[in-house]
């Protein structure tokens, strides 16, 4: 009789939930060869749900494909809400039909996977353009337009250019065919690929600010609004990388 041991060699083997052999291992009555038979179906039934994740989430870019074009750019940005520090956009243009297992909008990732995340998309994508407007940039023109003009430039860096521009939420002033798309993180591959990357590089470079600029917590907080980077603002006041036209940055400025 096999061990378990072999018996979960050999079901690590079977792909389907289908597959005939299922029964050779189902008459086996050990409770560890059950236990080891529910894992497995359990894993190639999780195998299937992210197949299917990933092929619903590709639905945008197959519309292009079938209109012949090959290049197409998922957009996204990250930074636009924080007290502090630059919004920064990525473009991403990922390989026909690529699938990357657990893609996903950045704020679904969880953050001790955005590296490996970040490293999975820069060796497969085709292109990535990163576009960056800092918060001199962000109080002269406000955040909406600093967005615009981040994803330009990203988009600006990608070669080969697109052909067509998947965005999340947003309509770029180009004269490529485009669809802005709600949500676009969580319902396009090429867009989620653009979230991790704005979202590592963002956290990195609000990483290095924080050694810049001790007592704002903005390795942690990456600008935003928390107690801690309140806190530091109270006893150490505004910095120069501070929006100033934001609240309370702008009401700090005024005392």
């Amino acid at each position: 009789m096999a061990t378990i041991k072999e018996i979960k060699a050999k079901l690590a083997e079977l792909t389907s939930l289908d597959d005939s052999h299922w029964a050779e291992f189902e008459v086996d009555s050990r409770a560890g060869v059950q236990t080891a038979i529910k894992q497995r179906r359990k894993a190639i039934k999780a195998e299937q749900d992210e197949e299917q994740r990933l092929e619903t989430m590709l639905r945008y870019e197959q519309n292009y494909y079938a209109q012949g074009y090959d290049y197409i750019a998922g957009i996204d940005e990250v930074g636009r809400g924080p007290l502090a520090g630059p919004v920064v956009a990525a473009a991403v243009i990922l390989p026909k039909n690529c699938k990357i297992k657990g893609l996903n909008d950045s704020k679904k990732i969880p953050k001790s996977k955005h590296e490996a995340m970040y490293t999975a998309v820069m060796e497969q994508a085709l292109a990535v353009g990163i576009g960056i407007m800092d918060n001199d940039v962000i109080d002269q023109v406000n955040i909406y337009e600093a967005t615009k003009l981040a994803m330009l430039a990203a988009v600006k860096e990608l070669h080969p250019q697109p052909q067509a521009l998947l965005i999340d939420a947003m309509k770029l002033e180009l004269s490529l065919p485009q669809e802005s798309i709600i949500k676009g993180d969580a319902n396009s591959l090429s867009i989620a690929a653009a979230s991790i990357v704005a979202k590592v590089t963002r956290d990195h470079i609000m990483s290095d600010y924080d050694a810049q600029f001790p007592g704002y917590d903005f390795s942690n907080n990456a600008g935003y609004g928390t107690a801690k980077h309140l806190e530091g603002l109270d006893k150490l006041g505004v910095t120069s990388i501070h929006r100033k036209t934001f609240e309370p940055i702008k009401s700090i400025i005024c005392k």
